[in-house]
């Protein structure tokens, strides 16, 4: 992601001083402060060096992720999700697919307690689940928590608008509905079927990738498949749901312990299991920070971000708002629900048909699906080349310390 900003001239959006806490239903378990070690120093006091071993922990686990970025440098690929992380971390990857968080940090020394203040937190925070998700999946999310997080100005999605504008795609709007193997002098042609507004109609391509979901609860299960032998069934495995509601209010302060809102030092709460009817609160900042930008104060009407499991009723919201003049809502299926699949997907579903999400059923994120997209352009590159030496390779940090 952060070639991507370089090659489209964007800029980090600067961040704004805010701190965070740990919400436990009745009180806060952890409130940071504006001194970093007085934060290590109450770190230490509750959980003892279970904060390091969880960092020692995450370290291994991205040091050694980070290689796929040296290997896509020198054009492999993989045709499957165990195969990438194989490749990675060797068994220990594809076994982190299968023992939970808490599994892999109770054999490194972490604590049960701060697993359940702490590691329970953050997951909830970003794929709303708990500690028994994949270790995998966790590490990547605990990654993230550890102050690398940055978001673009003017917003992330302008990456996105960005890179389509770049490749001069010809986009089609419509949506897809079917993909038809055919065959013409030995080699693999798909026909596409689709619909909208005008009506239905196909086209031929020789390489499909498949960028949406495949699951069997998302809208995508309509797209099916047909002429392949054996028949491609991916529908595995269900999504989380997430709900996101903007709230420009009074936050109630004195649900959290502060009866007078003067006092309220936190923008961002994260939560444990308790309470179970929202995950985060955040106080929002627009995609574009001006110089004289400044938070509002805790007394003053400001946007949160709530992010809950379910939409939040109205008891609900007078539970966290004194009171509020506008609720917008968003829901959609953000991540997979881990667990709920019992094989990881492969990215090569035919000759030249791919499927771009695989690699979130192993961690879902934005950085994780820019790695599955080059992996997959990668893949059907080397595969109309017939460049087979570049796919499924093993010992590769050996051969690309030899190619170099």
């Amino acid at each position: 992601m952060q070639d991507f900003v370089k090659l489209l001239g964007l800029r980090h959006r600067r961040e704004v001083v805010g701190r965070s806490a740990i919400f436990g239903g009745e009180h806060f378990v952890l409130e940071e402060t504006d001194w970093y070690l007085l934060n290590l120093f109450r770190l230490w006091w509750h959980y003892g060096i279970s904060f390091l071993r969880l960092q020692m922990w995450v370290e291994e686990v991205m040091e050694k992720f980070m290689r796929i970025y040296k290997y896509q440098a020198h054009g492999y690929a993989f045709s499957g999700v165990e195969e990438l992380l194989y490749s990675l971390g060797e068994s220990t990857f594809v076994n982190m697919t299968q023992h939970s968080v808490a599994e892999s940090l109770l054999q490194v020394g972490v604590t049960q307690r701060f697993i359940d203040d702490v590691v329970s937190a953050v997951l909830r925070a970003s794929y709303g689940q708990s500690a028994a998700m994949p270790a995998f999946a966790g590490a990547m999310s605990l990654a993230g928590a550890q102050g690398s997080l940055w978001s673009v100005e003017g917003g992330n999605k302008l990456v996105c608008s960005g890179l389509l504008k770049l490749t001069k795609a010809n986009v089609i709007h419509a949506t897809v509905t079917s993909v038809t193997l055919h065959s013409t002098e030995g080699k693999a042609l798909y026909q596409v079927a689709y619909e909208n507004e005008v009506g239905n109609s196909s086209d031929f391509y020789d390489i499909v990738v498949i960028a949406t979901p495949l699951h069997l609860d998302n809208s995508s299960s309509n797209l099916t498949f047909a002429g392949f032998h054996p028949p491609i069934d991916d529908l595995q495995g269900s999504f989380q749901p997430t709900v996101v509601s903007l709230v420009h209010g009074y936050l109630n302060s004195s649900y959290f312990g502060f009866p007078d809102p003067k006092l309220f030092p936190f923008a961002n709460i994260l939560t444990t299991d308790f309470p179970s009817f929202f995950c985060t609160l955040d106080n929002m900042c627009p995609v574009n920070i001006s110089a004289s930008f400044r938070r509002k104060q805790p007394q003053e009407a400001a946007v949160w971000r709530v992010q809950s499991p379910k939409p939040l009723f109205r008891t609900q919201l007078k539970t966290l708002f004194r009171s509020y003049y506008s609720v917008q809502t968003a829901e959609w299926q953000a991540h997979p629900l881990y667990g709920s699949r019992p094989t990881l997907p492969r990215f090569a579903l035919h000759d030249q048909l791919f499927y771009l999400n695989a690699l979130e059923w192993a961690a879902s994120s934005v950085e994780v699906m820019a790695v599955a997209a080059k992996n997959v352009a990668l893949l059907a590159y080397n595969r109309w080349y017939q460049d087979l030496d570049k796919i499924d390779q093993k010992d590769l940090m050996h051969k690309v310390k030899t190619e170099l």
